[in-house]
Protein backbone atom coordinates (compact mmCIF):
# COMPACT_ATOMS: atom_id res chain seq x y z
CA UNK A 1 0.00 0.00 0.00
CA UNK A 2 1.23 3.58 -0.89
CA UNK A 3 0.08 6.61 1.23
CA UNK A 4 -1.03 9.41 -0.79
CA UNK A 5 -1.23 13.06 0.74
CA UNK A 6 -2.82 16.03 -1.17
CA UNK A 7 -2.32 19.82 -0.38
CA UNK A 8 -4.94 21.72 1.22
CA UNK A 9 -6.08 23.43 -1.94
CA UNK A 10 -7.08 20.32 -3.79
CA UNK A 11 -9.71 18.84 -1.37
CA UNK A 12 -11.60 22.03 -2.37
CA UNK A 13 -11.70 20.82 -5.57
CA UNK A 14 -11.92 17.03 -4.49
CA UNK A 15 -14.40 16.60 -1.16
CA UNK A 16 -14.75 12.85 -0.82
CA UNK A 17 -10.82 12.94 -0.76
CA UNK A 18 -11.03 15.37 2.49
CA UNK A 19 -10.80 13.80 6.01
CA UNK A 20 -9.53 9.99 5.21
CA UNK A 21 -6.76 8.16 4.70
CA UNK A 22 -5.85 7.86 1.35
CA UNK A 23 -4.25 4.28 0.84
CA UNK A 24 -3.97 2.82 -2.47
CA UNK A 25 -2.26 -0.07 -4.41
CA UNK A 26 0.42 1.10 -6.88
CA UNK A 27 3.64 -0.07 -7.84
CA UNK A 28 4.44 3.45 -10.07
CA UNK A 29 2.77 7.10 -10.14
CA UNK A 30 0.98 6.60 -12.94
CA UNK A 31 -1.21 3.75 -10.64
CA UNK A 32 -1.47 5.90 -8.04
CA UNK A 33 -3.09 9.13 -10.06
CA UNK A 34 -5.21 6.37 -11.86
CA UNK A 35 -6.19 4.80 -8.11
CA UNK A 36 -7.37 8.04 -6.65
CA UNK A 37 -9.40 9.15 -10.02
CA UNK A 38 -10.88 5.99 -8.69
CA UNK A 39 -11.22 7.61 -5.24
CA UNK A 40 -12.36 10.69 -7.19
CA UNK A 41 -13.34 11.46 -10.39
CA UNK A 42 -11.87 14.23 -12.82
CA UNK A 43 -8.88 14.14 -10.12
CA UNK A 44 -6.55 13.05 -13.39
CA UNK A 45 -7.55 15.91 -15.61
CA UNK A 46 -7.13 18.17 -13.19
CA UNK A 47 -3.30 17.48 -11.80
CA UNK A 48 -2.55 15.84 -16.08
CA UNK A 49 -3.03 17.39 -19.85
CA UNK A 50 -4.90 15.73 -21.97
CA UNK A 51 -1.66 13.60 -22.85
CA UNK A 52 -1.28 12.58 -19.17
CA UNK A 53 1.69 14.94 -18.80
CA UNK A 54 1.95 16.33 -15.49
CA UNK A 55 0.39 19.87 -16.10
CA UNK A 56 2.95 22.51 -15.51
CA UNK A 57 2.19 24.03 -11.32
CA UNK A 58 1.52 20.57 -10.19
CA UNK A 59 4.26 18.32 -8.43
CA UNK A 60 4.68 15.38 -7.09
CA UNK A 61 6.99 13.84 -4.76
CA UNK A 62 7.85 10.50 -3.49
CA UNK A 63 8.95 10.66 -0.22
CA UNK A 64 11.06 13.86 -0.31
CA UNK A 65 12.17 13.28 -4.08
CA UNK A 66 10.18 15.26 -7.13
CA UNK A 67 9.23 12.54 -9.50
CA UNK A 68 11.79 12.49 -12.75
CA UNK A 69 9.27 11.72 -15.42
CA UNK A 70 6.63 14.34 -15.77
CA UNK A 71 5.11 12.45 -18.96
CA UNK A 72 4.47 9.26 -18.23
CA UNK A 73 4.63 9.39 -14.39
CA UNK A 74 6.58 5.77 -14.56
CA UNK A 75 8.62 6.70 -11.50
CA UNK A 76 8.35 3.59 -9.24
CA UNK A 77 6.62 3.99 -6.15
CA UNK A 78 7.92 1.85 -2.86
CA UNK A 79 5.54 -0.31 -1.56
CA UNK A 80 4.87 1.53 2.10
CA UNK A 81 5.82 4.77 0.43
CA UNK A 82 4.29 8.19 0.25
CA UNK A 83 3.56 10.43 -2.62
CA UNK A 84 2.37 13.80 -1.79
CA UNK A 85 0.48 15.59 -4.15
CA UNK A 86 0.81 19.39 -4.64
CA UNK A 87 -0.57 22.13 -7.09
CA UNK A 88 1.54 25.70 -7.00
CA UNK A 89 -0.41 28.70 -6.68
CA UNK A 90 0.28 31.65 -7.68
CA UNK A 91 -1.70 35.31 -7.86
CA UNK A 92 -1.89 38.58 -6.61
Amino acid sequence: MVTVELTRHLYTFFPALKERAIEVEAGTVADVVRAVEGLAEGFTFYICDERGRLRPHVNIFIGDERVADRKQLSDRVPDGGRVFILQALSGG
